[in-house]
């Protein structure tokens, strides 16, 4: 949609005016009945357009095109997309930092792991058909005692299990024992980081129970900084463990583990209250297996566009923009830069908005369900998570759009932060699983098939996006980071105790955003 000069300019120098204006007093744009977050949401979503964010996804297909077809950590596609993003913040006049991160490199087995009872029966199991080594395990060699973890025996029909999903769940556990947890609905990344945060020597994560999963398959959870030896089991091998009271067990893998090194893309606007930064996300790498223009060339794009667009014009909050690494191998990206925070730096961080994947084919709009209001799956986010979904809502309610929630599963770059506490939302279109008729009826397309039926393959390319949802979610994303870059009001203040001493020293502002 056009946008007539003069009304550009009038819009423009209302935003101008509010910000500078002390905001106890009304400005120009609120006595016309606009407030300044709402004029400079209207101009944002004016400026980013999905043609221009396309342009981006292009020159992504080329980089892939020339660097072997991918764009995966560690690869020199991955390397030139991050180039091409960080220049092109810089010339947009961003702070701009390269933040290394480590990824494995490569892995490899010089001999058979090993797991076998030792107390009180003698019996070994088999590598292979028993258990596997979970990939990318340390080397390591230990016998201890095992100690179950919140286990769910029997299994229920579903899977259902929280095993060793939350670091509560390790309360009484004795550090120096390997832990024996559970398959179930967490990511097994969580499992192993609140293992060795206990105190674990080695880690046997066992299959659930249910038809389809009771044996054991190879996996690489691109997990390795727990340092401790890490093997995958049958249900029958967990189930036996976990029903033999002071089992005690030898756990040994043998393997070789080398570290590469990438870089999140950190872009920061120069102006905002540094006490008070929005954070807004998507992982920029994708798999070996094709140019990932879709997932995720397709949030990275936009949230380029809206960076390069807002810079033009001036914040209120910090927003901070970053361009993750390593999502498509544990979330590293992320997940490292979290843990590089300070408790200062973490509780000056308002909000995270996480876009991922938000152009599939056969898409749906997808919003991350903040307040659990389907009562079923992933709990709510952290305090804040549901007034991000409900902004995001009024955006698509505005436009007459359907939208659907979906859960915190843990798949992208929001686990880290709302781990600790940050509240996060945002939009994905969907992935490998099936829409459903009801979905088809809301948003078109074809039920019984999937969201995005190139997911992980080759053929996700520039073909591979859905133009109408690229265009309508780079509008939704502009508008939710203009509104959070002039305003966080409603979103509740974080609770640690540096938070509210950093909350009560700038309370003048504050009562104002």
């Amino acid at each position: 949609m056009r946008i007539h000069r003069r009304r550009r300019a009038t819009l423009a120098g209302a935003l101008a005016v509010a910000l500078a204006a002390p905001m106890a007093v009304a400005g120009p744009a609120e006595a016309r009945g606009h407030s300044p977050d709402e004029v400079f949401a209207r101009l944002l979503v004016k400026k980013v357009s999905g043609k221009n964010v396309h342009k981006h996804l292009q020159a992504f297909q080329a980089i892939a095109d020339a660097n072997g077809g991918n764009r995966s950590a560690g690869s020199p596609g991955y390397d030139a997309s991050r180039d091409y993003v960080a220049s092109k913040l810089r010339r947009a006049g961003y702070k701009v930092q390269l933040q290394p991160i480590n990824f494995v490199r490569d892995w490899s087995e010089n001999t058979p792991p090993v797991l076998e009872q030792r107390s009180p029966n003698a019996k070994a199991y088999t590598p292979g058909t028993d258990f596997v080594t979970f990939e990318p395990s340390p080397p390591g060699d230990v016998t201890a005692e095992v100690q179950g973890v919140d286990l769910t025996l029997p299994p229920t029909p579903e899977p259902s299990s929280t095993s060793g999903c939350e670091a509560a769940d390790f309360d009484g556990f004795v550090a120096g024992r390997i832990a024996l947890i559970q398959r179930g609905t967490c990511p097994f990344v969580n499992k192993v980081q609140n293992a060795k945060a206990a105190g674990a020597s080695g880690i046997i994560v066992f299959n659930e129970g249910q038809p389809g999963r009771t044996d054991p398959s190879p996996l690489d959870i691109g997990e390795w900084r727990a340092g401790i030896p890490m093997v995958f089991s049958s249900f029958a091998v967990g189930n036996e463990l976990a029903s033999t009271p002071g089992a005690t067990v030898r756990l040994k893998v043998d393997s070789n583990l080398v570290l590469g090194t990438n870089h999140n893309v950190i872009a920061e606007t120069r102006g905002g209250d540094s006490r008070n930064v929005v954070m807004v996300g998507a992982h920029l790498d994708g798999v070996p297996e094709g140019p990932g223009i879709n997932d995720n060339g397709s949030g990275s794009a936009a949230i380029l566009e809206t960076a390069l667009q807002m810079s033009r014009f001036p914040v209120r909050n910090k927003v901070r923009f970053a361009f993750w690494a390593a999502e498509e191998i544990g979330l590293l990206g992320s997940d490292q830069y979290v843990g590089s925070l300070s408790q200062e730096q973490r509780d000056r961080i308002r909000l995270y908005l996480n876009f991922d994947m938000v152009a599939s084919p056969n898409y749906a709009i997808k919003l991350y369900d903040g307040d659990d209001s389907d009562a079923t799956g992933s709990p709510a986010g952290p305090p804040g998570s549901a007034q991000i979904e409900a902004q995001l809502e009024r955006f698509f309610d505005r436009r007459g759009l359907g939208h659907v929630g979906t859960d915190f599963d843990g798949r992208s770059d929001y686990g880290p932060f709302i781990a600790i506490g940050i509240p996060a939302g945002g939009i994905f279109t969907g992935a490998e699983t099936f829409k459903t008729p009801a979905e088809a009826a809301l948003f078109g397309g074809t039920a019984g098939v999937a969201y995005d039926v190139c997911y992980h393959q080759a053929c996700d390319g520039l073909a591979n996006i859905n133009r109408t949802a690229l265009d309508v979610n780079s509008d939704a994303i502009a508008d939710s980071t203009a509104r959070y870059a002039f305003s966080t009001k409603g979103i509740p203040s974080r609770k640690s105790p540096l938070a509210a001493r950093i909350a009560g020293g700038a309370a003048g502002a504050d009562a104002a955003r």
